[in-house]
């Protein structure tokens, strides 16, 4: 361990190095949070991440680039070559989705949607509505532009690293009475109400459909199923929907942006099944754009838990039927607007029929004059219900959320947004292609390319002080 003597060395000898007056790393050690409380979150991430590094083969990072603090990331970005490696990486209460793992791969190679009863061999839609489970990866970057709701079978894994995936049009995704879906890493915008058809959901089966929303994904009355590294922005109605008694959902490392209403969790008030209902949301990234439902919970037990949310008009979480929500390690900066500074919103019931719900703040930290309003017993019970991951440091927020949305991709330049920064019709920004038919691929490429720069870099001097922190006795 370093004396404080020691540490005074080190950063004065740094001072010769780069050009960051000592006044600087004053403002970050006045404003770092706690020591032993950053130490106790991150070291049992790291540690965790270590211990499965260890387990595993040999890594294809150095340890320096495969540790990144996020759990889920570190899970499988410190593995070895295997894209199935990611099955095991899920937190929270869909933690035991499985996808398509022990499946074989299918490679879709054509962004057709011609006709949702008989889809071509190699299309999205074909590989989706399969009866045994897949592995979902892609043969180049594509822009899939549905005709009609692209309705899921049970047991299958997007997988869209290593190409740049864009996911739009019509329906877009529906996954009912349906367990172990992984959608991972791809572009999901501009999503419009689908009309009512006639739409293969089997190799056996064609069903009449409905019509939908336009949500961006649709889950209903489904199970075991885990949304990670997507991007989201801009659709008729819903980006995310849980609803109709579906539960043990994870959603995390998304990137939400340019939408009025963000994410719904259960049917309606009266709808009661969704009292069972369970979901994580966790290390998302609430951008620019956004108004409210980030999310807007009915029933059930929603943990909230490391998600920076940087931007609503209205409010950042809301329900209505007595949900427990448990709002743990996050970040809430409001709005400029004096009118919009609550976090939270009771909607269409009164303050005597609401007092007694259970919604807490633990560990959140409030920005700009953002204001959580609890309710309930803050030692409830209830909240084991909530808990689905031990939060992390809030302090640490903008680290972990850093990576969120479509991997190697900048906020800055716009590749954050689902539509913008994109390049589908070339190379991927990811670098490599979509795997071989094993799924092996370059996999050290595709998850960061060279050309990805992210706006939330972290200077030298602050990661020197935070690991000069970790050493301090």
């Amino acid at each position: 361990m370093l004396s404080l003597n020691s540490i005074l060395i080190v950063l004065s000898f740094l001072s010769l190095f780069y050009p960051s007056p000592v006044s600087s790393v004053t403002s970050v050690l006045n404003n770092l949070p706690d020591p032993e409380v950053v130490v106790q979150h991150v070291q049992s991430s790291i540690n965790a991440s270590v211990t499965r590094r260890r387990l595993s083969s040999p890594s294809i990072y150095g340890d320096a680039q495969c540790l990144t603090g996020n759990p889920i990331d570190d899970c499988w970005r410190c593995a070895a070559v295997d894209r199935q490696q990611l099955a095991d990486c899920s937190i929270g209460f869909g933690r035991h989705a499985t996808g398509g793992k022990g499946g074989r791969f299918y490679t879709v190679h054509s962004s057709a949607d011609n006709d949702p009863v008989n889809p071509s061999p190699g299309t999205l839609r074909h590989a989706v509505i399969q009866s045994e489970p897949l592995w979902i990866i892609f043969q180049s970057s594509m822009v899939i532009n549905l005709h009609h709701e692209l309705v899921f079978n049970s047991f299958k894994t997007i997988d869209g690293r290593g190409a740049d995936i864009h996911i739009t049009g019509y329906g877009c995704i529906t996954l009912q009475h349906v367990t172990n879906v992984i959608i991972h890493n791809v572009r999901i915008y501009g999503c419009r109400p689908a009309p009512p058809t006639i739409v293969r959901i089997s190799p056996g089966e064609i069903e009449k459909r409905g019509g939908t929303d336009g949500d961006g994904i649709s889950i209903l009355s489904s199970r075991e199923i885990w949304i990670d590294h997507c991007s989201l922005s801009d659709c008729s109605d819903g980006l995310i929907d849980v609803t109709l008694g579906s539960t043990a959902v994870t959603i995390s490392n998304n990137h939400f942006q340019h939408h009025d209403k963000v994410m719904l969790l259960g049917h309606s008030d009266s709808y009661s099944p969704d009292s069972a209902m369970q979901v994580t949301i966790g290390f998302n990234y609430f951008g620019e754009g956004l108004v409210q439902r980030m999310p807007r919970c009915r029933w059930g037990y929603i943990h909230v838990v490391n998600n920076d949310f940087t931007e609503w008009e209205m409010y950042a979480i809301g329900g209505s039927a007595s949900p427990t929500i448990n709002s743990q390690g996050n970040r809430y900066i409001a709005p400029q607007d004096p009118n919009a500074k609550e976090v939270t919103k009771r909607l269409d019931t009164n303050e005597k029929d609401w007092h007694d719900w259970n919604w807490r703040t633990e560990g959140d930290i409030l920005v700009n004059g953002a204001f959580f309003v609890p309710s309930g017993d803050g030692v409830s019970p209830q909240y084991a219900k909530a808990s689905s991951v031990e939060p992390k440091s809030a302090a640490l927020v903008e680290q972990l959320t850093i990576n969120s949305g479509v991997l190697g991709t900048s906020r800055d330049t716009g590749g954050g947004n689902s539509r913008g920064g994109a390049n589908p019709g070339g190379a991927s920004r990811n670098g490599g292609g979509a795997g071989d038919a094993n799924g092996n691929g370059d996999l050290f490429g595709m998850i960061f390319g060279s050309d990805a720069v992210s706006d939330k870099s972290t200077s030298p001097w602050v990661m020197m002080v935070i690991f000069l922190l970790f050493m301090t006795p």
